[in-house]
Parts: structure tokens; C-alpha cells; sequence
């Protein structure tokens, strides 16, 4: 019989990773990649998608946490790559752009719900600039039976760059074109005239909360069970760090 009155199961304590700056160099304007190396990093275990937990500095000798996805791991060379947008002056980017060889963070993980869903029929994903990082790492591990429709918001369309993956792919790139990044209906419209393919599918949200909250709910509207929706807000305007699990 269980006791009501108990307080939950907390959870599970996250590894720690004691991660060592191997080298940092920009691969997009605004999208810098920092390469790690750590003692037992071949033993990491974790799915496409998931991120570990940053403990990034802060002013004041101060840390926050900062959830960033995986963008790749070798495990044979114990080296793991993380891609941070170049967005503004808030600690990570300008912790990114600063990154030298030598340099330590503390991480814990792998954690998060964005993974790929093996028994769909297809796979949507929208996401912003924050998103990319997990729709190519999943992408890359998706079979060639695969069918993949992604709506993606960028700042411009230089921003447009090949996706490796052996799935169908049918993407579609949307520029903000000069318009801030932040509440916007750029994907939600697409979204909106995107004929969804007929079976179960799963969809992928990740980018800024209140836009991730109005795709889901379209997709909730068209009949898309909520259970088949995984849905991130990596960011708000204004905040510095947080993560918004969107579940309604």
C-alpha cells in the first residue's frame, strides 16, 4: 500500500563531468563550437538530442546552470563537442567566445526528453538557431526509412547550411530577415500550411517559450496527441539562463 502522504522520489543525481577546453572555433557568424575532453568520457551515455548541464561562470565568482545539447561525442578520443549561439553578451556566448585550450566546467548529465522516436512514421521538427545544434545530431543518427519535415527560423538566409542526414528530408528555412529574435509568427504560419503525412508521427519543438507554446498547441488543435509532442523553450527575452519544459 502506498503512503499518499509521502513526498515524492526525488531525482535521479546527474553525473558530474569535469570538462577541459581541447580547442573553440566559430563554424556559422554566429554559432561558435567548443570542443571538450574529460577523464571517462568514453562511459558517457546519453541519446541525439539530450544536453548536459553547464556550470558557466558568472560575474561575481558566482555559477549558473545552462542546459546545452550534445552536438557530438567520440567516445574513443574522450572528445565532445557543444555549439553556443553568439547571441548578445549574456555569460554563456561570452564565456564561448573567450573559450582557450585549458580552460575547465563542471557538467552534469546527459539529461532532457528530445530524442529521437524510433516507432514514429515521421518526424517534424520546428525549431530556432537554439534548436540546431539537436535537430543535426539527431538528424545524422536518423535511418534512410526515415521521413523528416522541419520548419527552421534563422536570422537570415546566409544562415542556410546542408544538413547531413541519410532520412528524407523536406525542409524549409524561414529568415527573420532584420526582425528581432524573440515572439514571432514566422514558423507558426508555415506550420499552419504544412500538410502533415497521414500515420503517427512525432514532432520535435525546440526555440524561444512562447513561441514553442503556439506551435504546440496547433499541433494539439490538428490532433497531434500531446504525448507525441516533445516541446523545449530553450530562452526568453530578457532572462538569462532558464529552461521551459512546455507542456500545455
Amino acid at each position: 500500500m502506498t503512503d499518499a502522504s509521502a513526498a515524492p522520489a526525488s531525482r535521479p543525481a546527474l553525473e558530474e563531468w569535469h570538462l577541459s577546453v581541447v580547442e573553440a572555433f566559430d563554424v556559422e557568424p554566429r554559432l561558435r563550437r567548443v570542443v571538450f575532453t574529460a577523464d571517462a568520457l568514453d562511459q558517457l551515455d546519453y541519446r541525439p538530442g539530450q544536453a548536459l548541464v553547464l556550470r558557466m561562470p558568472l560575474p561575481e565568482g558566482r555559477t549558473g546552470r545552462r542546459d546545452y545539447t550534445i552536438r557530438w561525442l567520440d567516445r574513443e578520443a574522450k572528445r565532445l563537442a557543444i555549439d553556443f549561439v553568439l547571441h548578445g553578451s549574456t555569460p554563456a556566448p561570452s564565456w564561448a567566445r573567450a573559450a582557450q585550450a585549458g580552460d575547465t566546467l563542471l557538467a552534469l548529465g546527459p539529461r532532457g526528453r528530445t530524442v529521437v522516436a524510433p516507432g514514429a512514421d515521421w518526424h517534424l521538427f520546428c525549431v530556432d538557431e537554439t534548436g540546431m545544434p539537436a535537430l543535426r545530431h539527431m538528424l545524422e543518427t536518423m535511418p534512410a526509412a526515415a521521413t523528416v519535415l522541419a520548419l527552421i527560423e534563422t536570422a537570415s538566409a546566409s544562415d542556410e547550411t546542408p544538413i547531413e542526414t541519410l532520412a528524407t528530408l523536406t525542409s524549409r528555412w524561414l529568415a527573420r530577415d532584420g526582425i528581432a529574435p524573440g515572439p514571432n509568427p514566422l514558423v507558426l504560419e508555415a506550420l499552419r500550411a504544412l500538410q502533415l503525412p497521414s500515420g503517427q508521427g512525432q514532432a520535435y519543438l525546440v526555440g524561444e517559450t512562447s513561441n514553442v507554446r503556439s506551435w504546440r498547441r496547433h499541433l494539439v488543435e490538428r490532433g497531434m496527441p500531446k504525448t507525441a509532442i516533445a516541446s523545449e523553450g530553450y530562452w526568453r527575452p530578457g532572462r538569462i539562463g532558464g529552461h521551459d519544459h512546455v507542456d500545455d
